[in-house]
């Protein structure tokens, strides 16, 4: 019976965590294509940086990669990648010419609307 170096059998450790058995052998082969698709996807996502995983899976095949979006969401998540949140613009305060007075709060329950 194999044994690691805590003593539990493989069989007892992943009954502990509740893991199927096959997926602690597994062992993931990479593609050939995996560095081309990464670069890919980094140069898809420079050149539109507000699209998101889905996005650039759709530019993918349209440029003629036959890829899978849970291969492109895995390969996403890997490097990082993130779509950026939009910053808001920051409205003034102050008074303008025809508009209301903004009034910064003094106290707690000031400013109420």
């Amino acid at each position: 019976m194999a044994r690691d170096r805590h003593g539990l059998s493989e069989r007892r450790a992943c009954k502990v965590v509740e893991q199927p058995r096959s997926t602690q052998r597994y062992d993931r082969k990479e593609r050939e294509d995996e560095d081309r698709l990464r670069k890919a996807i980094h140069a898809k996502a420079r050149e539109r940086p507000r699209y998101g995983s889905r996005r650039i899976t759709t530019f993918l095949r349209e440029d003629g990669w036959r890829v899978n979006h849970k291969r492109v969401e895995r390969i996403w998540r890997e490097e990082g990648l993130k779509v950026p949140k939009k910053q808001r613009k920051k409205r003034r305060l102050g008074q303008s010419s025809n508009g209301i007075v903004h009034h910064r709060p003094k106290h707690p329950n000031h400013v109420w609307s």
